[in-house]
């Protein structure tokens, strides 16, 4: 079985989220942490560990949504499923984050699109592929090539609400991007909120969580390696109690 990494790893960048709301990761090596390690054994020297070396730690600060990350419906709203309490991550059902995978090729669509229901439809008749519950959405945008640099969150196309609800209404329950945001980027939706005042549309994928519950995957990598079905996706969050979202580091398994 070949097994693919679809995650982004948590770093020290300015380039993976928008100004102010990267992780920050302060990195101990082990030439600097022998006197924590000598703290817990009184009469020990540093010369007496091997190489006078502590040990190598990192100290992190960061959100639930820098690098690759699993959403639950508690981000999206306070309700899902028209109006029954949103589940937060440590609720998430397992059986919801293994399952066959399907990738529905976006990188034509310019930045700022707005991906609709008729676009998800055309896309599955091409691959050929017939929705079921339970199946996992992978969205490859254009996102994913601009990765590392300063126009990353502010490119790809997004999923609207109709594109969504297309997917969930179907048993859809885990869907993913190789984008920031499950969403069409928000200097793109600023735009046409501005031009036209509907605020329905901003944040309108994720709000579409509201009629039926269901988590999304964001900043994914490697989507362009998958074959558009034949994959099985495998994508368990990390428990964080009460939370809207928990890192995650997903996986596509193929049989040779």
């Amino acid at each position: 079985m070949k097994l693919i990494d679809l995650s982004r790893p948590l770093e020290n960048t300015d380039y993976a989220d928008p100004p102010g709301l990267g992780p920050k990761i302060n990195y101990i090596g082990h030439n600097d942490s022998a006197d924590q390690v000598l703290q817990f054994f009184p009469g020990v020297n540093r010369d007496q560990l091997p190489g006078g070396e502590g040990w190598a730690v990192e100290e992190v600060t960061l959100s639930t949504h820098n690098g690759t990350h699993l959403d639950a419906p508690y981000h999206f709203h306070s309700t899902m499923d028209q109006g029954a309490r949103a589940i937060t991550i440590d609720e998430i059902p397992l059986d919801w984050c293994m399952g066959p995978g399907v990738k529905l090729d976006f990188r034509h669509f310019a930045n700022g699109y707005v991906a609709t229901a008729a676009d998800v439809a055309a896309e599955l008749s091409r691959i050929g592929h017939q929705l079921s519950p339970g199946d996992i959405v992978l969205v490859n945008t254009s996102a994913a090539e601009a990765y590392g640099t300063p126009a990353y969150v502010g490119t790809g196309c997004g999923m609207g609400r109709e594109a969504t609800v297309y997917l969930t209404s179907r048993g859809v329950r885990v869907t993913g991007t190789d984008a920031w945001s499950w969403d069409a980027p928000f200097t793109e939706t600023a735009k046409k909120v501005a031009e036209t005042g509907d605020a329905s549309l901003i944040w309108e994928g994720h709000r579409a969580g509201m009629v039926h519950g269901y988590c999304h995957m964001e900043k994914m990598a490697a989507l362009d390696t998958l074959p558009a079905t034949g994959f099985d996706v495998i994508c368990f969050p990390v428990k964080v109690k009460g939370a809207s979202a928990g890192w995650c580091r997903p996986v596509a398994t193929i049989k040779d």
